[in-house]
């Protein structure tokens, strides 16, 4: 059964970290539509002066962080020791578990930034498991020539039996980076039960029959065995996600998501006691 198009969500322009304009696709206000997913950004501007000022040191638990750099460089360093450039393909795919806290900064590039994050929710039982991080440098990545006219880099998950890199993943992930050319279809198997839904950010296409869709939309499937999309005339480029439902509650302020208000309230007072770091050791020793 083909899955239909239940919702078209528009980007809302959003300013953050300490200062970079984004165009914000989802986020807090449409928990649990998306489950397992919380929120994606879209960053791209040709004038460094919306991105420059980046995302300096700040925590994260509870999640799990994707960064694909389209175009650009971004430098980051964590807590755990980890420091290095994501460059234009990289994915960067960070799970904050107990906590970490981190920095990306945007570097200054001549022509147009761009670049995604994507946050995925950790289930209880794992989110207070140790942070870790996983470079995924572009050659890494491969790309599948599904027909003549559609080409798809497998981020995570499966496709014509070629695996993407990030595996061993905690929520059941799939990650794609789908480029056709004009008028174009591409029908691609899913899981029935997972959240599905794309991102639009080149040309236009058809999701649902007879009405075409732009750039900066979401666009949300109901349950189906497959999706069924053609590109308009200009062809068209997006990210086909989908991913295995939690199904918890979400209690979620600022960059830390947990299930219970409790939770959250003592994510935050260890930040200020200076333990937050050291949450997962006091954790193992109890």
């Amino acid at each position: 059964m083909d899955r239909r198009v239940t919702k078209i969500l528009e980007s809302r322009p959003t300013l953050e970290g300490a200062g970079v304009r984004l165009k914000r696709a989802f986020g807090h206000p449409e928990v649990p539509q998306l489950d397992p997913f919380l929120l994606l950004d879209d960053f791209r501007s040709n004038n460094p002066r919306d991105y420059l000022a980046g995302f300096p040191w700040h925590p994260h638990r509870g999640i799990e962080t994707v960064t694909y750099i389209i175009e650009g460089v971004v430098e980051h360093g964590d807590s755990m020791g980890n420091t290095g450039k994501i460059h234009s393909g990289d994915v960067q795919w960070m799970t904050a578990g107990s906590g970490i806290i981190h920095q990306e900064m945007p570097k200054r590039i001549d022509g147009m930034m761009q670049g995604f994050q994507l946050w995925v929710n950790l289930p209880s039982a794992k989110k207070m498991i140790e942070p870790r991080y996983r470079d995924v440098t572009e050659r890494m990545i491969p790309e599948v020539q599904v027909s003549k006219g559609v080409r798809v880099k497998v981020i995570a998950g499966t496709l014509n039996g070629l695996e993407g890199p990030t595996k061993d993943l905690i929520v059941d992930t799939e990650y794609l980076d789908v480029k056709m050319d004009p008028r174009e279809e591409f029908i691609h198997s899913t899981k029935k039960g997972y959240k599905v839904f794309a991102y639009i950010f080149e040309g236009k296409g058809f999701f649902i029959p007879g009405k075409e869709t732009g750039v900066q939309n979401v666009i949300l499937f109901e349950d189906g065995e497959k999706v069924k999309i053609r590109s308009g005339e200009d062809g068209m480029r997006f990210l086909l996600i989908s991913g295995k439902p939690i199904g918890e509650p979400v209690s979620w302020h600022g960059p830390i998501v947990m299930n219970r208000h409790s939770e959250l309230m003592q994510a935050y007072q260890e930040m200020e006691d200076g333990t937050f770091l050291r949450a997962r050791k006091n954790l193992e020793e109890e």
